[in-house]
């Protein structure tokens, strides 16, 4: 059995684990890399044999700015092994390359964990840890009509476009606990644009889910904009909205908190100190930053 890492831009291995990672979890993200989301942070470590990849665990570089402060995170993910290979603890020793590649040189790692895995990562020495969500309070959620709306941008010209990827790339913090290399992220999340609104009143784009409760999850601009003065121009008759990241401290007065611990779906697993302060300080992990 053959270990490999760190080879994204080989296509024959890239291949294999497209393969394993559209039978484990169901997406495809070969077109990510062949357009250029890519750009080096997503690391995989993998076990090959017979021409097929049979486990992998990858580590992401995050560097998120923190109440002020840089931080540089490892994120754990694509955690799988091959039906044909499992209990054999091949995940486990690759969670262990990873782990001593990167702890004496990050602030922390971290995953989020399906439940029916969480004696897996205790093993591995990660603890569970809350979040806070974060939802505007119902007074500040009403779509004024004498404003410039958002309007999607999938029909607008190439240029449109390509401001977006730039302003992914360089825009003004709209969170408390941003992630600084978000491009290839986000991009990953919004390359269809299907979901990218953009108010030119303003000049600045939005990543907006419209569910039962409407998620903004992202705000991009090169001016700072108030929280409020966005979702005004959201036309949605909606009367709540859900934040998909942490509000900037001014804006905290607007919103309601609320312990997030995963839910049905998963759990927030961590090693390292300085990982303690997303519960101490309320925050929330960017939906768009979950590799």
């Amino acid at each position: 059995m053959e270990f490999i890492s760190d080879y994204m831009r080989d296509d024959t291995y890239r291949h294999m684990l497209n393969g394993l990672t559209q039978k484990t979890f169901g997406f495809d993200f070969e077109g990510w890399v062949t357009n250029g989301y890519f750009e080096g942070d997503y690391i995989p470590f993998s076990y090959v044999e017979g021409g097929i990849m049979v486990s992998n665990v990858s580590a992401n570089r995050m560097c998120f700015r923190q109440n002020g402060s840089v931080h540089n995170y490892i994120q754990i993910g694509t955690v799988m092994t091959d039906s044909d290979y499992r209990k054999q603890g091949l995940a486990a020793e690759l969670m262990k390359r990873v782990i001593e590649e990167y702890e004496k040189d990050c602030d922390g790692l971290y995953l989020f964990g399906d439940l029916s895995a969480a004696g897996f990562y205790r093993k591995m020495d990660f603890e569970i840890i809350n979040q806070y969500r974060y939802f505007l309070k119902e007074e500040f959620c009403t779509f004024d009509k004498n404003v410039e709306p958002f309007i999607s941008i999938q029909d607008m010209d190439d240029a449109a476009k390509q401001k977006y990827r730039d302003y992914v790339r360089v825009s003004e913090p709209h969170s408390s606990f941003e992630q600084i290399n978000k491009y290839g992220l986000q991009m990953f999340y919004t390359s269809g644009l299907d979901n990218v609104y953009y108010c030119a009143d303003l000049d600045c784009f939005i990543v907006l889910e419209e569910d039962e409760i409407p998620v903004l999850q992202s705000v991009l601009c090169r001016k700072k904009v108030a929280l409020t003065d966005v979702i005004r121009r959201i036309d949605l008759d909606k009367s709540g909205f859900m934040l998909g990241f942490t509000p900037l401290e001014e804006d905290r007065d607007k919103c309601i908190s609320e312990v997030y611990d995963g839910g049905d779906d998963y759990r927030l697993f961590y090693r390292g100190k300085k990982l303690e302060s997303i519960e101490k300080d309320k925050l929330y992990f960017p939906d768009l930053s979950h590799a």
